[in-house]
């Protein structure tokens, strides 16, 4: 039950690695709110977390192989979260930028298509905000934690900092 099957050291390293490849894929994949995951989304990270057990721990199946797959994968977190603070690149790298997908009332397709959202879920984003219509929103950001951010139009829009700088080209 204590006995570990492979080296601590090794159970560390595959942990690593296992961590930053998820990490990784998962910011391939696109922005999304814990709330706004699709039945797809949630089998694919259930599935995910049961591939990735063997890849960490190897043939150990110990309780101290399982903690300390654990402490590697809270303390790989914490150790990001600090560098993300103190880094704007790694914080870009590892978060992603804010999309606008709204501007001037008009759908931005391109940015809608990169980011996986298509026009109902945008449209159920703008109603949960108020918003009937797309002619009525200055601006709409999808932003870096996966919500959506709805600017009404006839709002002033001086108080939207550089909206431009959000506007990637498709």
């Amino acid at each position: 039950m204590f006995g570990l099957q492979i080296p601590a050291w090794e159970i560390v390293i595959r942990t690593a690695v296992v961590y930053l490849a998820i990490l990784v894929g998962l910011r391939l994949a696109g922005k999304r709110e814990v709330g706004q995951l699709t039945v797809i989304d949630l089998v694919v990270l259930l599935l995910i977390s049961n591939a990735v057990q063997n890849a960490m721990l190897g043939p150990d199946q110990s309780l101290l192989g399982g903690i300390i797959a654990v402490v590697v994968l809270l303390t790989m977190s914490v150790i990001l979260a600090q560098l993300r603070v103190r880094s704007h690149l790694l914080s870009r790298l590892v978060q992603g930028s804010p999309t606008v997908l709204v501007l001037h009332g008009e759908l931005i397709p391109g940015h809608m298509r990169r980011e996986g959202l298509d026009e109902d879920t945008l449209l159920a984003a703008l109603r949960e905000h108020g918003v009937a219509d797309v002619k009525d929103v200055e601006m709409a950001v999808l932003e870096v934690d996966g919500s959506i951010s709805v600017v009404p139009a006839g709002q002033e829009t001086r108080k939207v900092r550089h909206p431009m700088k959000y506007l990637r080209r498709s």
